[in-house]
C-alpha cells in the first residue's frame, strides 16, 4: 500500500475556485448598483467563504481554498493590482468554443513591480484566519507567464522582452515572499500561457518568436521565479486550457512542452487536464523526473456534474503509472468549477458530491 501524503499536493486536491452562491451574485450586484457598500460586500463574502472551508473539510479535502469568491476572474483581479498593469475593457472578449467570454483583460501601463499592498496578502490572511490548523491553506494566484499573452506587454514601455521578463520575475519573486510571509505554505501558479504553447496554433500570441523561443521563455520565467524560495513553501503549477461556462479555448497534447517544462521546471507538483480526448494521452508524462514534481491528475471534470466511472478513473491512474510511479500521482479535477464569476454548468449540489467522490477514490487507490 502506497502511504497517504502528509505534504501537498495531496492523494485528492483541486485546483481552487468554487462556484459562487446566489448570496455572492446578488450582493456584487447590489454593490455595483449602490445598495451596499464594499464593507458590507467584504463581510457577505466572507461568511460566504467560511461556509465553504467548512464544506471542503467535510468532504475530506486536506488543502482548501477560499474560491475565488472575492475575485470576478481568476487572473485578473490579481494582476491588475501589480504596479504598471491596469484592468480595462477591449472591444471582444476571448474567443471559446460556442462564445466569447466577458470583455475584460489586463495592459502594461507602466514599469511591473509588486505592489507591497496588494489586497490579496490582506485577503489571505483573512482566510487563513478562518481556516485555522483544521486544514492547509491553499493560495491560488495566476502564474508569471500570463504576463506574456498577446496585448499586454507595452512595447513602447519594454521594447525589449528580456527586460520585461526581467521584471516579472522580480515581480513575483516579491510576491511570493509576500504570501510566505502572511503564512502560506501552499502556492499554486495558474497558467493557461503555458498549455497554450502546446496547441498546434499559439493562442493569444503576438508572434515574432518561435515555439521553441517562447518556451524556454517561459522555463526561464518560472525557475527564475521560483529561485530561493523558501524551502518549506510548497508551489505547484496548474496548465489550463481554458475555463469558461463550461466552455474551453483550445486543445493539444502536452507533447510540445514536456520535454523542456515537464523535465525542468522547479515546482513541486504538476495539476494537468486529463479529462477528455483533448488533452491527449499520458505519454509526455515519461519527462517528469523520477521523484521529482507529483502529477495531479485531473481526470475528473469539473465542466459538469456526472460522476466518472470509478473502474474508469482507476484504470486510468493505473495507465498513468507506465510513466510516473504510483506514490508520485495524485487525483483531481482538471480546472476549478468558477474561474470566473459566472461559474461552470453544473450545481452545487454537484460541486460537492463531485469532490467527495474524489476523496473517496483516492483512498481506494492509495489507502
Amino acid at each position: 500500500m502506497v502511504k497517504t501524503l502528509v505534504k501537498a499536493p495531496f492523494r485528492a486536491d483541486h485546483v481552487g475556485s468554487l462556484l459562487r452562491p446566489e448570496r455572492i451574485h446578488q450582493a456584487r450586484k447590489d454593490f455595483q448598483e449602490g445598495n451596499i457598500s464594499s464593507q458590507t460586500l467584504h463581510e457577505i463574502e466572507t461568511e460566504e467563504i467560511k461556509h465553504i472551508v467548512d464544506k471542503q473539510i467535510e468532504v475530506g479535502l486536506k488543502a482548501v481554498t477560499d474560491g475565488e469568491f472575492r475575485r470576478r476572474f481568476w487572473h485578473t483581479d490579481f494582476l491588475e493590482h501589480l504596479n504598471g498593469v491596469e484592468g480595462y475593457i477591449p472591444e471582444e472578449g476571448f474567443s471559446f468554443k460556442g462564445e466569447e467570454t466577458e470583455r475584460y483583460d489586463v495592459r502594461v501601463i507602466g514599469k511591473v513591480s509588486f505592489n507591497q499592498d496588494h489586497p490579496h496578502i490582506k485577503d489571505f490572511i483573512e482566510f487563513k484566519e478562518i481556516v485555522g490548523d483544521r486544514a492547509i491553506a491553499k493560495q491560488t494566484i495566476p502564474s508569471p507567464n500570463q504576463l506574456f499573452n498577446a496585448g499586454i506587454r507595452n512595447p513602447d514601455i519594454y521594447p525589449d522582452i528580456e527586460e520585461y521578463a526581467k521584471d516579472i520575475i522580480s515581480t513575483y519573486r516579491e510576491a511570493i515572499q509576500a504570501f510566505y510571509d502572511a503564512g502560506c505554505r501552499y502556492l499554486q501558479l495558474d497558467d493557461v500561457y503555458i498549455a497554450g504553447l502546446n496547441a498546434p496554433e499559439i493562442p493569444f500570441n503576438d508572434g515574432g518568436h518561435s515555439r521553441e523561443e517562447l518556451i524556454d521563455l517561459a522555463l526561464r520565467v518560472a525557475n527564475g521565479v521560483l529561485e530561493d524560495k523558501p524551502e518549506d513553501l510548497i508551489v505547484t503549477t496548474h496548465l489550463c486550457r481554458g475555463n469558461y461556462r463550461s466552455n474551453w479555448a483550445f486543445e493539444g497534447s502536452y507533447a510540445k512542452i514536456a520535454p523542456v517544462l515537464f523535465a525542468k521546471e522547479k515546482v513541486d507538483g504538476f495539476f494537468l487536464e486529463y479529462d477528455d480526448d483533448r488533452s491527449g494521452d499520458f505519454k509526455p508524462l515519461e519527462y517528469i523526473p523520477n521523484g521529482g514534481p507529483r502529477v495531479v491528475l485531473g481526470v475528473f471534470t469539473s465542466k459538469h456534474g456526472d460522476l466518472e466511472s470509478k473502474e474508469n478513473i482507476k484504470a486510468r491512474v493505473e495507465e498513468a503509472t507506465n510513466y510516473v510511479p504510483l506514490e508520485q500521482l495524485c487525483i483531481s479535477p482538471q480546472c476549478g468549477f468558477a474561474s470566473t464569476h459566472h461559474g461552470n454548468i453544473l450545481t452545487e449540489e454537484e460541486q460537492w458530491a463531485k469532490l467527495k467522490f474524489i476523496v473517496d477514490i483516492s483512498k481506494e487507490i492509495w489507502g
